[in-house]
């Protein structure tokens, strides 16, 4: 990662330099940022954050862990109480690096130590002050470093909008994919109002009835994530632990949690008993524990009293309206045991994304929740899911046309009974995008998820897919970083992460989230050729070619390997490659015959293919805007007339 006179280090043991400022003085502050970045540093600034109190935690967290902290004095920040404090913890943790940027002197308790003359002037990358400046800031980092030249950043170094969240009030994330990408994971930085809930032991002696106890331990879950006060894992992750609960510390280090919540649940006829207990994860020692033993039909009630409990003995401000709701229907839920209890185990069944029956069981299952309760939101929008996933992954023609139409209108069913259930908006949003191939009509229903949904991890991924559909890096990377913060050891999401970038064109970054999806689990279909796809895309075909040669989804390794042969001048090869593609998956796959025939340089056949994916409502065209194997046909009108039809323009 060094180039030229750059402090030693690489992006794994990189470091947060936290630059402390007021506001008034930003566009004097930007130059001095640039500069550290340059250098090599990951600087944390909160120029894009708005709202103050609401960001406080955040620039604690960054500002703890911050190695220098780079104070820019001046006649408006000396009088800022945010900057003094910031300041009183560089000092205090010998982290200060003060910096005048107008001749103002620092207030009192800070006069002590040398300050560097930042006027406007010397604010240069080759001027004697900023050489200054970034000799502090790497012996602070225990690095020995001469800046006695500019220094250049390497094209595929740390990205400080990469480190960001959030719409117009963005801010760091220190956890999930942040974490990865700069080597923060493991930082016991934990939220003190972060928890993960482990699922819950089954002690009913019957193994058939895990679902239930995994049911329980998610709604759950869902009640906790629904108070924006609380950082809550989500799912994928937690269950990592099913088999592993003896260390503590290991399991909030490893999920980045404060906290988590385990339990057990015992189902007898008509009676469930529920253990719970809030362990800390810095002690292991219990902070509260209980045991309810309630008739099957009040599991609701002990649902929302878990969730309660828990948010109080965190010490979590809770609306007095959501007190007096406990034991009511809970959002897009049912007061029916019946219909729960189908929901859960369609759920169970979904989740494990077997194959195509139990995909089709899992629809059966939603159906009988919906049969016994009609009113029940969360199964409407399970339902959704679940003709979504079979319409795209096992059928074609009229019979996937008409499936995705059913789940258009069971999303519809479950934004209309539960108005703010992010996950029925989200349903939505997927179904009109994928099913009806209009991406247009689909940003207002993923917009809302976003809007209701900010701590559901599946809904923030889901939006930060479809919005960099179009492009849109800067909201993608928002939202997928929130994400892998409450999912930080789910391979799915660093699948997306590696889309993401691989759209952006940032091959490397992808090429680091492919992997580490793998690493995570490596039957991951699909993420094997991905690597292959980035790799192609830098000349690297022989690497490219292994990759391809290793992915268990024939679609993605066959139509990378038609690519491959033929750029390597292996035309026969290509050609049966292709051939083999047309006997097994016909019209199903135009979509990747115009990836093909769009690096093979026939451009009128992969035009052609396109239109015929649009008259066969071909999925993959949602992947058309960005697709940087379309690079090559990406000017022709057809190409920007289709675009138009999808809704992309």
């Amino acid at each position: 990662m060094e180039q030229g006179n750059r402090a030693q280090g690489t992006q794994q043991d990189a470091s947060t330099v936290f630059v402390s400022y007021s506001r008034e003085d930003r566009q004097r502050a930007l130059p001095i940022i640039k500069i550290i970045e340059e250098a090599g540093f990951i600087v944390w600034w909160d120029g894009l954050l708005e709202g103050g109190e609401r960001f406080a935690r955040i620039t604690e967290e960054a500002l703890e862990r911050a190695k220098a902290v780079v104070v820019l004095w001046s006649a408006a920040s000396t009088k800022s109480h945010w900057v003094h404090d910031e300041a009183t913890v560089g000092r205090d943790r010998q982290r200060l690096v003060p910096i005048s940027i107008d001749g103002s002197e620092p207030p009192l308790g800070f006069r002590q130590f040398q300050v560097i003359d930042a006027s406007p002037i010397k604010v240069k990358s080759s001027s004697a002050e900023m050489r200054q400046m970034l000799k502090a800031i790497a012996t602070l980092h225990g690095r020995q470093a001469d800046f006695a030249a500019p220094v250049s950043r390497p094209a595929n170094g740390p990205n400080r909008r990469m480190l960001l969240i959030g719409g117009g009030a963005t801010a760091l994330v220190a956890t999930g994919a942040a974490a990865w990408l700069t080597g923060l994971i493991g930082s016991g930085k934990a939220s003190a109002v972060s928890i993960a809930v482990l699922p819950f032991d089954n002690l009913s002696g019957d193994p058939q009835q895990t679902y239930f106890s995994d049911g329980l331990a998610a709604e759950i879950r869902t009640q906790l994530t629904r108070n924006e006060l609380l950082q809550v894992a989500a799912q994928a992750s937690s269950n990592l632990f099913r088999e592993d609960k003896a260390d503590a510390k290991a399991i909030s280090d490893k999920l980045d949690v404060a906290y988590f919540l385990d339990g057990n649940v015992r189902r007898a006829e008509d009676i469930v008993k529920v253990a719970v207990q809030l362990i800390d994860g810095r002690t292991g020692s219990a902070k509260w524990a209980e045991s309810f033993e309630r008739p099957l039909t009040n599991v609701f009630e002990v649902q929302s009293e878990i969730a309660l409990k828990v948010a109080s003995a965190l010490s979590v401000e809770i609306d007095p309206s959501k007190r007096r709701e406990a034991g009511k229907k809970s959002l897009a839920g049912t007061k029916s045991v019946a219909a729960f209890d189908a929901y859960l185990r369609g759920k169970d069944l979904y989740d494990a994304g077997i194959d195509e029956n139990s995909d089709r069981q899992a629809l059966a299952k939603f159906n009988e929740a919906i049969a016994d309760d009609p009113q029940y939101a969360a199964a409407h929008a399970a339902r959704s899911r679940a003709l979504a996933v079979i319409a795209n992954l096992y059928t074609g023609g009229a019979e996937r046309k008409a499936l995705y139409a059913e789940a258009v209108t069971a999303a519809k069913k479950a934004v209309a009974l539960a108005p703010e259930y992010a996950e029925a908006h989200s349903a939505l949003g997927f179904a009109i995008a994928f099913g009806q191939l209009n991406m247009k009509a689909a940003r207002a229903p993923y917009e809302k998820s976003l809007q209701l949904g900010k701590g559901d991890a599946d809904v923030l991924s889901r939006y930060a897919v479809f919005r960099s559909r179009f492009g849109e890096y800067e909201a993608a990377n928002a939202a997928i970083l929130q994400s892998s913060a409450l999912d930080p050891l789910n391979p799915r999401t660093f699948r997306s992460i590696g889309d993401i970038n691989y759209g952006a064109r940032r091959y490397d970054q992808a090429i680091k989230a492919f992997d580490q999806a793998l690493k995570l689990n490596p039957k991951l279909s699909g993420a094997k050729a991905s690597i292959g796809f980035a790799l192609y895309m830098q000349d690297r075909l022989v690497e490219a070619a292994r990759y391809f040669a290793e992915e268990s989804s024939k679609i993605r390794r066959l139509t990378g390997e038609a690519i491959i042969a033929h750029r390597l001048g292996q035309k026969a090869v290509a050609e049966s490659k292709l051939a083999e593609m047309n006997a097994e998956f016909g019209t199903e796959s135009e979509y990747q015959y115009a990836q093909i025939q769009s690096q093979w340089g026939n451009t009128e056949k992969a035009l052609a293919s396109l239109q015929s994916a649009r008259a066969h409502d071909d999925s993959g065209l949602v992947m058309m805007q960005n697709d940087p194997l379309l690079d090559p046909i990406r000017k022709a009108p057809e190409f920007s007339n289709l675009l138009k039809s999808l809704g992309f323009v």
